[in-house]
């Protein structure tokens, strides 16, 4: 008797439904307390305190407005909290490091309130400048795509960055660059993430 041939499983793109297991409240689901956020400092927290936002924006140039963002920072010593990093440098008990937003239903808009990370060693010689990791995650997309948020002011860390130096060509290097503004008494960076076209941001095979 012949074996039957089993047809291929569909394939399942992340999303849109994330949002009720990673971000419950934002999904108007109720009782589960200690979700990470988009706030990552309290009154306690040392370091410079910035806001970084933007938008997510698909191959059209629409921005995304049930997408899902998270970051990863070392503190403003640049040491991050976990075992891994055995820098001698201070933990701050305050900041954890990590956050996760998801876009604003409506605009599509992004925030995080956080504090300017130090610089972090590396494998390398040489210190990598002050950043943000990233992760994205979205409709259409298959598994989340790995980035990083670098700062304009901060030139001379950027162009050692070992990381960096990896992006080639080099004028692809401007896709990490967040753009400050003074707003309202706040430091406030902007970042737009291009998933595909012209402008695509730079992502990293993790």
């Amino acid at each position: 008797m012949p074996m039957e041939t089993l047809k291929e499983t569909a394939s399942q793109t992340a999303g849109p439904f994330f949002h009720i297991g990673m971000m419950p409240a934002a999904a108007g689901i109720s009782g589960r307390n200690k979700q990470p956020g988009n706030t990552l400092v309290s009154a306690q927290t040392q370091g410079q305190r910035i806001r970084v936002e933007g938008y997510i924006y698909d191959g059209a140039h629409a921005a995304l407005r049930d997408a899902q963002i998270e970051i990863w920072q070392a503190n403003a010593h640049g040491k991050y909290n976990h075992p891994c990093d055995t820098q001698d440098k201070p933990l701050d008990p305050t900041f954890k490091g990590f956050g996760r937003a998801v876009t604003d239903f409506k605009t599509g808009a992004w925030w995080f309130d956080t504090i300017k990370p130090g610089t972090v060693a590396s494998c390398h010689p040489r210190l990598m400048a002050p950043h943000l990791n990233v992760m994205v995650f979205a409709r259409g997309i298959n598994i989340g795509l790995h980035t990083r948020i670098y700062f304009e002011d901060e030139p001379a860390g950027n162009a050692a960055d070992p990381v960096m130096n990896l992006i080639e060509p080099a004028e692809r290097q401007s896709t990490l660059i967040a753009r400050r503004a003074d707003r309202d008494n706040q430091v406030t960076y902007r970042f737009d993430i291009h998933l595909q076209g012209e402008g695509e941001t730079v992502f990293f095979d993790i």
